[in-house]
């Protein structure tokens, strides 16, 4: 079973500062990871693969910095890994981005299931999965918090607001991993050994026959106005004293501020 995983690199949300001029992400110095969704997306293709063997291949669109997230994923377990990057993918919205990968997916054919976080934690859009599905014509189940395969049918449980449902779907298809699905493992030793000396392929725009029209930030219909921060909170206000002298004070800024 030849199982695609599609990962980003995405800037540790804990240190993630907004220029305040610009109103746009500081991504100067700010340290990358591998989006946790994608770490789940991983961890899905894995335990595939131990159940019914063939090989697992992650594949990025970023920057040459992002070869860092693919090596992480090799120590991992994934059998290969794929950068696809090009200054004509720089701007891309989420449009641009699935059509990039779609055209990967493309040249390296031979696939029977195409993983994907639900979501990246710097964008948060979820658009990018379905938008992959759109650009190459398959199935897409989102959500999957169970993945079960039956020769070429994929039985998934999507976890949703209020309760599960279960579908099936042909094979190939492309699924979209919540959290819940899985614990990731950690990079193993050995892992690690080979990570370090593994070489990342690298294929540009041109190597996936990427029409230029649909690229980077003139190929992206999506744009963004303005990116902030919510006003903080205020704080909050402790009573102190003897439990009912508490309640009366506590009911008295109740009635003050009109709750009852």
């Amino acid at each position: 079973m030849d199982i695609i995983v599609c990962i980003k690199q995405v800037p540790d949300t804990t240190e993630v500062k907004i220029n305040p001029e610009t109103n746009t992400l500081v991504r100067e110095g700010v340290p990358s990871i591998v989006n946790p969704f994608d770490e789940n997306a991983i961890e899905a293709a894995l335990k595939l693969k131990e159940l019914h063997g063939g090989k697992v291949t992650a594949i990025t669109m970023g920057p040459p910095q992002a070869a860092e997230a693919l090596k992480t994923v090799l120590a991992m377990g994934v059998d290969d890994v794929i950068l696809v990057s090009d200054r004509s993918f720089a701007g891309s919205d989420t449009w641009a981005t699935s059509y990039t990968l779609a055209q990967t997916i493309k040249k390296l054919g031979n696939y029977d299931l195409i993983i994907c976080g639900k979501q990246a934690i710097d964008g948060d859009t979820a658009q990018v999965g379905p938008g992959i599905a759109e650009w190459l014509k398959l199935p897409q189940v989102t959500f999957a918090v169970k993945i079960e395969v039956n020769g070429k049918i994929a039985k998934v449980e999507r976890l949703l607001e209020e309760v599960n449902e279960v579908v099936e779907t042909p094979l190939p298809a492309v699924l979209t991993v919540v959290k819940q699905i899985n614990e990731p493992r950690m990079p193993s030793l050995r892992g690690m050994m080979k990570a370090k000396k593994a070489e990342v392929k690298t294929m540009n725009a041109a190597a996936i026959d990427a029409d230029p029209k649909n690229l980077g930030l003139n190929g992206s219909p999506t744009q963004v106005v303005k990116i902030f921060t919510p006003p903080p909170k205020g704080g909050g206000e402790i009573l102190t004293g003897e439990p009912n002298e508490i309640i009366t004070k506590l009911i008295e800024k109740i009635q003050e501020r009109k709750i009852i």
